[in-house]
C-alpha cells in the first residue's frame, strides 16, 4: 500500500527526518498574517477603487448563492498545488453568506454577474479571521479583482473588531502571493508536502 502524503511546517524536524530518508517535496505552501493595527486603510481603499469603474464591490447575501456556486464550480479545477491547498468546493450552505463565523464578498459586472469573491472564516470571539477562498473568473484574471474583494474583507472586518487576519495558498499562485503582498500580509510560515519516492516521481 503507498504511503499517504505527509503535510508538514518546512522547521518540523519531520519534514528534515522525511526528507533524509528520501521522500520527496511535491508541493509548498505558505501562510501569512496581518495584524488590524498593521493595516494600511488608505492602501486598501485605494485597491477597492481602482477596479470600481469596471466592476462593483459588496458583501455577498444569501441570494448570491446560485452565482456563488456556478463561479465555484467553473473555477475548481483551477487551484495549484497539493492537498495542503486543495479546494473541496463550497457547498448550498458554506456558500450562504452572511453566517455565525463566516462572511464573503464579491466583485460583480455592471449586469450583475459574479467576477471574484472571497470567503473568510472569523472565530467565535470576533478576533481573527481566516480567509477560506478567493477565486476569481477565469475571464476576468488580471485586472485586480481578487486583491480588492480580499481589501473589501479587510476593510469589513477590522470596522467589526478583527484583530488578527491570516491567509495562505500555494507557492505556485503567484496571483493570491501578489495579492497578500499588496494588503501587507507578511508571510510567516512554510509547508511542504512530502510523498514517499516511490510514489512521487522526481522533477
Amino acid at each position: 500500500m503507498s504511503a499517504e502524503p505527509v503535510i508538514a511546517r518546512s522547521d518540523d524536524l519531520r519534514a528534515s527526518e522525511l526528507r533524509a530518508a528520501g521522500w520527496i517535496v511535491t508541493a509548498r505552501s505558505w501562510g501569512a498574517q496581518l495584524d488590524a493595527a498593521d493595516a494600511d486603510p488608505a492602501r486598501l481603499r485605494a485597491l477597492v477603487d481602482r477596479v470600481t469603474a469596471s466592476a462593483v464591490l459588496r458583501e455577498l447575501a444569501p441570494h448570491d448563492v446560485p452565482a456563488i456556486l456556478a463561479l465555484d464550480a467553473a473555477t475548481l479545477a483551477d487551484y495549484p498545488g497539493g492537498p495542503a491547498t486543495r479546494h473541496a468546493g463550497l457547498t448550498p450552505d458554506s456558500a450562504r453568506v452572511p453566517a455565525a463565523g463566516r462572511r464573503g464578498f464579491g466583485a460583480f459586472d455592471p449586469a450583475g454577474g459574479l467576477l471574484a469573491m472571497t470567503f473568510v472564516d472569523v472565530d467565535p470571539a470576533g478576533r481573527a479571521a481566516e480567509t477560506d477562498v478567493t477565486v476569481v473568473d477565469a475571464a476576468h484574471r488580471g485586472r485586480g479583482l481578487g486583491t480588492a474583494v480580499k481589501a473589501a474583507s479587510v476593510l469589513a472586518l477590522v470596522e467589526a473588531g478583527v484583530a488578527v487576519f491570516r491567509t495562505g495558498g500555494s507557492s505556485e499562485n503567484a496571483a493570491i502571493i501578489a495579492a497578500g503582498t499588496a494588503l501587507g500580509y507578511r508571510v510567516d510560515e512554510e509547508w511542504l508536502t512530502l510523498e514517499a519516492p516511490r510514489d512521487a516521481p522526481r522533477t
